[in-house]
């Protein structure tokens, strides 16, 4: 244990900060998941703004890594195009190379 006065405190500070922290972090991977399983394009796209909002708060308060925020965001607006029939292939960038590998993923996937 600690002996000086202001190492107990910081301690205590320190127990009151992951606390909270844990719990904003497990309420915005929560967020996350039910966002994930959601099937309806309207609820997803208007949840969308309220988890990035979270995220982005998470990553300013050092809670979550900065690009761990950005993927998240990434992946969920992808997951969000996919609901509305927009295909992963049909985002890449077109050009010469693009359109080579776009056959090569219909040979193989069907898309």
């Amino acid at each position: 244990m600690a002996n000086h006065k202001s190492s107990k405190k910081r301690i205590k500070q320190t127990i009151t900060r992951n606390t909270a922290n844990r719990y904003y972090a497990k309420t915005a991977r929560n967020a996350v998941r039910k966002l994930r399983a959601t099937t309806d394009k309207a609820e997803a796209t208007a949840a969308l703004p309220k988890v990035s909002a979270m995220l982005d708060k998470l990553a300013k308060k050092n809670v979550i890594h900065a690009n761990k925020a950005g993927n998240l965001k990434s992946k969920l607006a992808k997951y969000i195009n996919i609901i509305g029939g927009v295909s992963i292939l049909d985002m890449m960038p077109r050009g010469a190379i693009h359109e080579k590998v776009l056959a090569r993923a219909k040979r193989l996937y069907g898309g």
